[in-house]
């Protein structure tokens, strides 16, 4: 009570913290007459004095105000755009390393060039993270503009490009790209050969736009990079064809956690199926040379019971394409581990594609925690800023709206079954689309798109689906989801990156109705006819209520149905948002309270009655934090594991990059090859023991076998009764150092460091793939430890710390043993290897699911809208050169700034 008077009184401390940076916002004000009063070249000189007074000793805080009323009348020449003070604000918040919470159609796009622009000038390099490859592109072509005008170059970051393309990218001042190709090419990077081929520079400063989709949502899964292993095709579809006999009874699901269990009864009878299709070794399906088929009956168990067509994957072109459960977008390319993605594959008769071994991993936490500062801007982060303050020790700070929000939202409506509930959800559309009102309808899945589409079909009202089937037409779809009537059905909103203006959008409308009218008086004369129409069509959907968003039932998470609502009610304008729910809501389902569902039950709520309560509306909530606590831990679990194999990824990438660094590693070879020595004297000689315990034929076998020479100890030991250890240790160096010398000679000495190079990370990088494999596997066994009363984390760093310490010990034994047996002769340098084919994978550890947007680049697969742009001086100088070869929506190579369609291209046609 007391807390709420004070809050009443002096506002909260986000309020005081947000008042607390007005006077900057003043002083940045005090500098725009003069910022006005510059010419154009005056005013792209100042980034050049500002990286003059950086140089003498002036701080980033110094400059901000300066610089910030810089980007605010350079936004005004250039993209026709004037910061507001609250982005301002906002600007200020991101520079200082926090998250900005703004609502949808406040401008973070705009507002995330104040912070860029600043953090650009010591030229250190700023990384602008996106969630997908779409905005990428798009704000890098439209606020390159403006950082182009200020003298600061810009590059972007998709799927596709080489790796010169990457590395220019990459050493812009200001970088563009998505969450998944920042990390895979570090990723990538440290499995380079030689730093020539690195393309990313340090870290330095991150701005992730959609922070809690990309710290928060994608968090739960860590980044991939893997190789093709052995075909089993044959052994996925035996297994797959057991598994469809089961019976209800025969397994246990638990949906909280997507997995699947078989019973005893269950148990015995796969026991009884493998063992009559001779995929069974003993009488018990739990023997430990059995280990692969449980596994493989387990994966099967999941792919048939758990996953769902058009709900977790659709079909596709005789391919199993994953739907992201986070954007419901198809993800072309990527595929779930451990062989569900075959299981899945082996129950829709598809193709059986080759398992993958990892390679590389990081998780996002800890890639971005690597950025010496990091800030962040979406719309909803505040329900979850304890989370954003432990793992990544960032404020949320809430920035108050330029306009007064408008929207109406209306309390939950509540129904008996998902029959009623669709039943009343197509009459509210109809009612609202028949009066000029647009309907933004949020769902869950494709399937429940498809089938609401079926209802309003039903209901004779016209509509449009953005689900993962048309994936290509979404940004036009959404641009014109604010026209009059308009209903729009969407998979969920989040990262979809284009704003819902009332009446329609201006520059969308264009590009569909006129994309191919050349320029000229009759394409002027339209394009003030479709601005005609749009200014009559907003004022119709303002004076109808503005846009309604339709919620089919309430998400996981908070924020989710947070960010669908945000899409009403943009800049002041008037909106309403409902959400409708029924008892067999997979929420309620599956996490309500069981109290709930009695009462419900109880009170007989007749066929199509909706009821709406508060207590309702707590009792939702409730279930959603649940679910919001559950994958907190999950991700810290994440974390806590991730954060074991981080610091070995970091002792072995740091090793990598001094080999790569180093003019020679011949000191590195010799330690090694000494510690071996040390390692295989220690074992056949005990400490304090006599002559007649040594086990001398062991240690003469290790010699031959690891060092190539030979070790008459026995020898040794009669010439010189007192001999020590010592002494037939340096007897055993100095024969394998004679042995290498010899073969050094061999060759020229820098032919020789490169072999040396070579080797090592030839070695390192084999032996590290193979300590990944072994960690994957503790990892999803050390929770059994618990059932021993010991906590599995810990079980899982001591286990860890053993096997990266033998690890270290096979690397120094195998380098060891490769120089003493390969047969060097006079021949051209060895070429550095290439690497492998691999793939990128983004999936959840716990539940499989794969939530990776991008394309690796050493795949040749291009997807919808990204086909690769040839190099400007691959072109040529002849315009008649560049048809077939340049898109048609692409800019003109000539460098006019228009398309090429209505420049060049048009004189060519």
């Amino acid at each position: 009570m007391l807390g709420g008077l004070a809050k009443t009184f002096f506002g909260s401390s986000n309020d005081r913290y947000v008042k607390s940076l007005n006077p900057i916002v003043q002083k940045i004000a005090s500098f725009e007459p003069a910022m006005q009063a510059l010419s154009d070249d005056d005013l792209a000189a100042q980034t050049q004095r500002f990286r003059e007074r950086l140089d003498a000793g002036e701080t980033l805080d110094a400059i901000l105000p300066e610089a910030f009323a810089t980007v605010r009348e350079a936004s005004v020449r250039v993209l026709g755009m004037r910061h507001f003070d609250v982005q301002m604000i906002g600007g200020i918040v991101l520079h200082r390393g926090e998250i900005a919470e703004m609502r949808t159609g406040e401008g973070k796009t705009l507002v995330a060039t104040l912070a860029t622009y600043l953090n650009a000038l010591p030229a250190t390099g700023v990384h602008v993270v996106t969630v997908n490859d779409y905005l990428a592109r798009r704000d890098a072509e439209w606020m390159g503009r403006l950082y182009g005008f200020l003298g600061l170059t810009t590059g972007v970051i998709v799927p596709n490009l080489a790796d010169h393309q990457r590395r220019e990218a990459y050493h812009s001042d200001i970088t563009y790209g998505t969450n998944n190709e920042f990390g895979f090419d570090y990723l990538r990077d440290n499995m380079k050969y030689d730093r020539e081929s690195m393309v990313q520079k340090p870290f330095s400063f991150a701005i992730v736009d959609e922070v809690d989709s990309i710290l928060i949502d994608e968090a739960r899964t860590p980044l991939i990079i893997s190789g093709p292993t052995d075909d089993k095709s044959e052994l996925y579809l035996k297994v797959d064809a057991i598994v469809r006999q089961l019976e209800a009874d025969d397994y246990e699901k638990d949906e909280k956690q997507k997995s699947v269990i078989l019973t005893e009864d269950g148990t015995e009878k796969v026991e009884r199926m493998l063992e009559a299709a001779g995929l069974l070794e003993g009488a018990n399906l739990y023997d430990f040379e059995n280990t692969q088929v449980v596994h493989h009956v387990n994966q099967s168990l999941r792919a048939n019971m758990m996953f769902k067509v058009d709900t977790d994957y659709i079909v596709k072109d005789g391919k199993v394409v994953i739907i992201d459960e986070f954007t419901g977008r198809m993800m072309d390319g990527r595929r779930w581990s451990d062989g569900l993605h075959q299981a899945v594959e082996a129950k829709e008769g598809v193709t059986i594609e080759p398992e993958n071994q990892t390679l590389a991993s990081i998780t996002f936490q800890n890639y971005f925690r690597m950025y010496p500062k990091l800030s962040g801007m979406t719309g909803t982060a505040a329900t979850e800023a304890a989370e954003f303050h432990d793992i990544y020790k960032m404020n949320v700070v809430s920035i108050p709206t330029n306009v007064p929000v408008q929207r109406i939202d209306e309390e939950d409506e509540f129904y008996k079954s998902m029959r009623d509930k669709f039943m009343a959800i197509a009459r509210a559309i109809k009612e609202h689309a028949e009066k000029g009102q647009p309907v933004l309808v949020g769902t869950v899945s494709i399937e429940k798109s498809e089938l609401l589409s079926e209802y309003l079909q039903q209901e004779n009202v016209p509509h449009k689906v953005l689900n993962a089937r048309y994936h290509e037409m979404e940004a036009h779809i959404v641009s014109q989801a604010g026209r009059a009537g308009a209903v729009t059905i969407a998979t969920n909103m989040a990262g979809r990156g284009t704003d819902i203006q009332l009446g329609g959008n201006l520059e969308f409308r264009i590009a569909d109705e006129l994309g191919e009218m050349p320029e000229g008086p009759e394409r002027d004369a339209a394009i003030e006819r479709i601005k005609a129409e749009i200014v009559e069509e907003k004022a119709a959907v303002l004076a109808a209520g503005g846009l309604f968003v339709l919620g089919t039932e309430r998400h996981e998470s908070r924020r989710i149905d947070n960010q669908l609502r945000g899409r009403s009610g943009r800049q002041g304008d008037p909106g309403l948002s409902r959400f409708y729910l029924s008892l067999d809501d997979d929420l309620l389902r599956i996490f309500g309270p069981d109290t709930m569902f009695a009462k419900m039950m109880r009170s007989n709520i007749a066929d199509g009655e909706a009821i709406g309560s508060k207590w309702l509306t707590k009792a939702i909530e409730t279930a959603q934090k649940k679910v919001e606590a559950r994958n907190y831990d999950i991700r810290k679990q994440v974390v806590e594991y991730d954060n074991v194999m981080n610091d070995q990824r970091k002792v072995i990438y740091e090793q990598r990059a001094d080999i790569m660094d180093a003019e020679t590693v011949g000191d590195v070879v010799a330690d090694m090859r000494a510690e071996t020595v040390n390692a295989i004297v220690a074992e056949a000689i005990p400490m304090n023991s006599y002559h007649e315990q040594w086990d001398v034929e062991r240690l003469k076998e290790r010699a031959r076998e690891v060092l190539n020479v030979e070790a008459p100890v026995d020898q040794w030991i009669a010439e010189q009764d007192g001999l020590e250890p010592e002494g037939v240790e340096n007897r055993i160096q100095a024969a394998a150092d004679a042995l290498i010398e010899e073969k050094s000679k061999d060759l020229p000495p820098e032919s020789w460091a490169q072999v040396e190079k070579s080797i090592l990370l030839q070695n390192l990088d084999h032996h590290w793939k193979e300590h990944l494999a072994i960690l994957d596997a503790l990892r999803q066994v050390v929770h059994l430890r618990a059932y021993a009363q010991k906590t599995p984390i810990n079980e899982y760093k001591q286990e860890a710390f053993a096997l990266f310490e033998r690890m270290l010990t096979n690397i120094r034994e195998d380098v060891t043993r490769t120089f003493a047996m390969a047969q060097f002769g006079m021949q051209a340098p060895p070429p550095l290897p290439e690497l492998p084919d691999f793939l990128t994978h983004h999936f959840d550890p716990l539940t499989g699911e794969d939530n990776s947007d991008d394309f690796d680049g050493s795949i040749n697969v291009v997807p919808p809208r990204q086909t690769p742009r040839p190099e400007p001086e691959a072109l040529g100088d002849d315009p008649a050169a560049w048809e077939g070869r340049v898109s048609r929506n692409a800019p003109c190579p000539c460098g006019s700034g228009r398309k090429y369609k209505h420049c060049h291209g048009a004189l060519v046609a």
